[in-house]
């Protein structure tokens, strides 16, 4: 029943971004196996536009104080894995984890939380260990526009053309290596992918800039 109620949702996201945002997808996710998709974080929209322009079911890292008991029930059966701040949540990482190794797509925000200016941040470790727990490839993913339909505070969406774009997929030689050197160096190569697919600067450029999480 989950899978048919993603699909409508599926559909009716993507046909709402089509006709109010101009929604354009570049690219694709391989069609088979586990993968990361690591993606830019500027709007709560982000994560509906990245889903419909994907076409596999994916699941979705993200911080565990966003939405009332009731939703949460339901947003976890459609396929997202709350995420406590702070700290290594093991249960979320570990059900990441095994998503992966089961072979489904599951999204994460390096940098994360919402950037507060929309230029992008410095990604967290977090993604670099699940690739070296997995040895998955990573998808880098830039979403443009996502900041000027919503960005941090707004309180109604704007309209404003919105796309997608994905990049082919990364592997990392040594994906067992379980350090934080590791960690870091496949976050800092993540984003550099993801700036490059968006056409802006890396966020080494601006590292003072929103430092801080902004969800």
């Amino acid at each position: 029943m989950s899978s048919v109620l993603y699909a409508i949702l599926w559909v009716l996201a993507r046909t709402v971004a089509r006709l109010c945002f101009g929604f354009r997808v570049v690219g694709s996710v391989p069609k088979q196996g586990g993968l990361l998709v690591a993606a830019n974080h500027a709007s709560y929209f982000d994560i509906p536009l990245l889903g419909c322009g994907m076409f596999r079911r994916a699941w979705y890292l993200g911080r565990s104080d966003l939405f009332v008991p009731g939703i949460k029930g339901i947003l976890q059966w459609l396929g997202w894995i709350p995420l406590k701040l702070g700290r290594l949540d093991r249960k979320a990482f570990d059900r990441a984890i095994a998503l992966i190794k089961a072979g489904k797509v599951v999204v994460i925000f390096p940098e994360g939380g919402r950037s507060l200016d929309g230029r992008l941040r410095n990604g967290k470790a977090g993604l670099g260990m699940i690739v070296a727990q997995t040895g998955c490839p990573v998808v880098p993913a830039y979403l443009k526009g996502t900041f000027d339909v919503l960005p941090a505070g707004a309180t109604r969406p704007r309209f404003h053309p919105v796309s997608v774009s994905f990049g082919a997929p990364l592997s990392f030689p040594g994906e067992h290596t379980q350090t934080k050197a590791f960690y870091q160096e496949v976050s800092r190569l993540v984003m550099e992918r993801i700036a490059a697919l968006g056409g802006v600067a890396p966020p080494t450029h601006h590292a003072s800039a929103g430092a801080r999480n902004a969800e």
